[in-house]
């Protein structure tokens, strides 16, 4: 009896509490409101209780409605901040308006540490990095979706069509059994690089299957022979290819082409075909093309920019280009219109007739109102003071808008070589079409402006290094405030060098400083500089300086260079004043007949050069460069009473006399003697020309193409050609060694000066052909790769004269720039040709370049 009492107990009690919960259920279907009487928190986390329940906002006698918006946004919020990976809230009792909370949470696991298999080392490094996947991190399923699909995608990019990434995670355990964090292991399987063995179309009759596949850019069919694109197969490669497979028809006349299917055919792990199956269409010609809404132009105007004609085939491309090309500064009409100061304007070619084979055109051109800038300012310098941008600036407030002066201000900005170039940037602000105003910031982030020079290399026989200071972003005035030295006086745009350069027989000491803006109103250029040469006497047999023979040089020079408005602002007019002057002390050697006397070298330079190139001056990619100078001494023997006639004739007989009886100590005194008369003071010419062609092919492929030419001529054949300021060529161009106004002239695969004589030549050229391809164009290091073909000789007298009798060489190398320290870089070149004196092609030459200008 007592056993079913209890039963019957215990039934009334179940009844009653599923009654209530039902009921309780009931009233929270029905979205009652209620006060927190206590809110608890629990689940897999390690915050502090009441962090998280501060972090929700609720608080105990908050009134909520349970469900509720109040419950939800909390939920939300706890969501975004990306640390759990669930959340929910329970209610564990209700007694009457009184309801008591529990928050569930678990949080998200954080790394512990990555390993990485598959890859290389220094590609581990790269995916720790690019994926963010430090210790501490929390590991989150889009953690584990975007790494796998980065490194999916970087490896498809290279070619490896069928990689593939696996990521597993093992906890970690502490001592008391407790998880405290993750290991996650990546397990890369790149497989085979996948190249494209066959690409195949179908439908194309106009143009070949060779063609075709020479106008896709991206994919490659497998060849041995090809080198600088290797074959490789990505989805987005080929959608890539089949625009420019339609440009190709598009700028031919077949407007309707379309490629109609195409099919990847996956022959093995390593190979897949394409097959292309194209719908070619119809040719079409220009008809008719009329301008409606043009007033600023008129119809001829407009047409003769376009430059196309009714009848000619029609050529979607060129016709888009010819609208508005992508080129900053190409010869299109919207820049027709924008460099007139219409900002606003809009130009679409409109089909309006199609009959037969020809199309009927209209340029519509909305041209609105003129826009004007109404503020220009420059953000990002924090060396650089203002004045020495804006000095440079070609837009300025109350001007009307130009899209060319924006881009050349761009260059501008570039060339100083304060700014990375490759960050620059003009930023439109505040564009106001209904007043025709707006506001132009140009963003620039500053780099280093000073260099420790540390140039080297093996020239004249030895190893000649230099150690100098260039100070590229001076600041003249601030010479003498001693809190402008940070650590030096900054910002002013001047440059001051100072150099020290020497090797086992000789020292130089130089001093120069540029102005950029001298009188600050106008961009002319003052250039001054000093420098003292002490050069002995070197055996090259023994490899020994004897300090008894010695040659000094003692000189400076003052110039200004002009930026001229004609033919175009491109032009600069250069003007110098040198003068050098030469002191024998016991030097005898084949260059100077006289051991002991001294010459002067008093000479006028002039300049004509042009330099359009841009925007990168370490890495040009466009424009060109010219500079034809002549340097000039006075013409002192048509005022002076010596008769150089009779001297030459003298000394003519000497040397029969020598090459007969081999002479005396008399003999070659006496020439000295006429040598130090004639070489009192240096008369001649010297003419030098050099052009240099920057054209971007591919991408960032750039060809540069040079060539030089330079002639040291005399006024008076009597006088002749004095033994300074002569051209070598051959080797690094770092042999330089002296200031006797020589010319060393680069020329790599060969040693140093080894094409020329041994007192020089007075005539050489030299053609180049320079491949380059950048790495990476960073502020911290600009790197790129280059290969070469140049060829160059000298010559004495256009007698001997031969433009195309060159030496030829080939090879490869890499720059390193880095602020700090200049340009870095070495090269590798074969010569085809032997030097003086062999019969063997001179084979292969290593340069190193160390601090030598680009």
């Amino acid at each position: 009896m007592h056993f079913y009492k209890k039963l019957y107990c215990t039934l009334l009690v179940t009844i009653v509490s599923v009654f209530n919960t039902f009921g309780q259920q009931k009233d929270l279907d029905s979205g009652r409101k209620y006060s927190i009487n206590e809110i608890t928190v629990s689940g897999a986390q390690s915050f502090n209780e009441q962090t998280v329940i501060a972090f929700t906002g609720l608080k105990k006698g908050d009134r909520i409605y349970v469900p509720g918006e109040k419950l939800s946004a909390v939920t939300k919020k706890l969501w975004e901040q990306n640390l759990f990976s669930d959340i929910a809230f329970y209610v564990t009792n209700i007694e009457g308006e009184n309801i008591d909370l529990e928050l569930y949470i678990v949080e998200l696991p954080k790394m512990n540490e990555v390993s990485i298999e598959g890859v290389k080392k220094g590609r581990i490094k790269e995916i720790i990095k690019d994926n963010d996947l430090k210790s501490g991190v929390k590991i989150t399923k889009n953690l584990l979706t975007t790494t796998k699909n980065n490194i999916v995608n970087n490896l498809q990019e290279k070619g490896y069509y069928n990689a593939d990434v696996i990521i597993s995670t093992t906890p970690e355990i502490d001592s008391t059994g407790i998880e405290t964090a993750k290991n996650m292991k990546i397990n890369v399987i790149k497989g085979e690089r996948v190249k494209v063995s066959d690409i195949e179309f179908i439908g194309n009759e106009e143009f070949s299957d060779a063609k075709l596949k020479r106008s896709m850019k991206k994919v490659k069919q497998k060849n041995l022979f090809r080198i600088l694109k290797r074959s490789k197969y990505t989805e987005e490669l080929l959608e890539e290819d089949k625009v420019s497979i339609l440009k190709k028809y598009k700028s031919n006349g077949y407007r309707d082409a379309r490629i109609v299917s195409d099919t990847l055919i996956i022959k093995d792990d390593k190979n897949v075909a394409l097959r292309l199956n194209i719908e070619e269409g119809k040719k079409y010609y220009f008809g008719n093309i009329g301008f409606i809404g043009n007033s600023v132009y008129t119809d001829n105007q407009l047409r003769q920019g376009l430059g196309i004609s009714k009848g000619e085939v029609y050529n979607g491309v060129l016709l888009e280009e010819r609208i508005a090309d992508e080129k900053p500064d190409a010869e299109d009409l919207t820049n027709l219109y924008q460099n007139s100061g219409y900002l606003f304007s809009r130009i679409n070619p409109v089909e309006v007739a199609v009959r037969n084979d020809t199309i009927d055109f209209e340029i519509r051109i909305s041209e609105g109102k003129i826009a004007y800038f109404d503020h220009v300012t420059v953000v990002g310098n924090d060396k650089t003071n203002d004045h020495v941008i804006y000095r440079e600036l070609r837009t300025r407030p109350g001007q009307k808008y130009s899209k060319r002066n924006v881009v050349r201000t761009i260059r501008e900005l570039g060339q100083l070589g304060y700014f990375d170039p490759e960050q620059l940037t003009p930023n439109f602000k505040n564009v106001d079409a209904n007043n025709g105003t707006l506001d132009m910031e140009y963003s620039v982030v500053e780099k280093g402006a000073s260099q420790i020079e540390l140039q080297g290399g093996y020239g004249g026989g030895g190893f000649v290094g230099t150690l100098g200071l260039s100070f590229n972003n001076f600041s003249l005035r601030n010479i003498f405030n001693k809190e402008a030295y940070k650590p030096l006086p900054m910002g002013d745009g001047q440059k001051l060098s100072l150099r020290a350069q020497g090797s086992s027989y000789y020292q130089t000491y130089s001093l120069s400083l540029t102005e950029p803006w001298f009188g600050g109103k106008k961009p002319v250029q003052l250039s001054t500089s000093f420098s003292h040469t002490v050069q002995y006497f070197y055996d090259f047999r023994n490899r020994e300086a004897d300090r008894d023979q010695r040659f000094l040089i003692t000189g400076g020079s003052v110039g200004l260079a002009t930026r001229l408005k004609w033919p175009d602002d491109f032009f600069t007019l250069s003007q110098a004043i040198s003068f050098q002057h030469y002191n024998l002390q016991n030097y005898n050697t084949r260059l100077f007949t006289f051991g002991n006397g001294y010459s002067n070298n008093l000479a006028y330079t002039i300049g004509l050069s042009r330099n359009n190139t841009g925007t990168n001056p370490i890495y040009p990619t466009y424009g060109s460069e010219f500079a034809i100078t002549a340097k000039l001494t006075p013409p002192f023997s048509a005022f002076s009473n010596t008769d150089y006639k009779a001297l030459k004739d003298r000394r003519d007989v000497l040397v029969a006399e020598i090459q007969d009886t081999g002479g005396t100590v008399d003999t070659q005194q006496e020439i000295g003697e006429i040598d130090q008369e004639r070489f009192k003071f240096l008369e001649y010419y010297k003419i030098k020309f050099k052009g240099t062609w920057y054209t971007q092919l591919v991408d960032k492929l750039v060809l540069r193409s040079a060539t030089e030419f330079g002639f040291l001529g005399a006024y008076n054949g009597d006088r002749g050609i004095p033994p300074f300021e002569r051209f070598f060529v051959g080797g690094d161009g770092l042999g330089s060694y002296s200031l006797d106004g020589r010319e060393v002239v680069q020329l790599r695969g060969y040693p140093n000066q080894s094409l020329s004589s041994v007192d020089g030549n007075t005539i050489f050229n030299k053609f180049s052909l320079e491949l380059r391809y950048p790495i990476t164009l960073k502020q911290l290091a600009s790197i790129y790769v280059l290969g070469f073909a140049e060829g160059g000789a000298s010559y004495d007298g256009f007698r001997d004269y031969d433009p195309f009798g060159v030496q030829r060489s080939a090879g490869a190398g890499l720059r390193i720039f880095m602020p700090a320290f200049g340009l870095l870089g070495i090269d590798f070149g074969y010569g085809f040709d032997p030097i003086l004196g062999g019969n063997q092609p001179n084979g292969w030459e290593t340069h190193f370049i160390l601090g030598q200008q680009f």
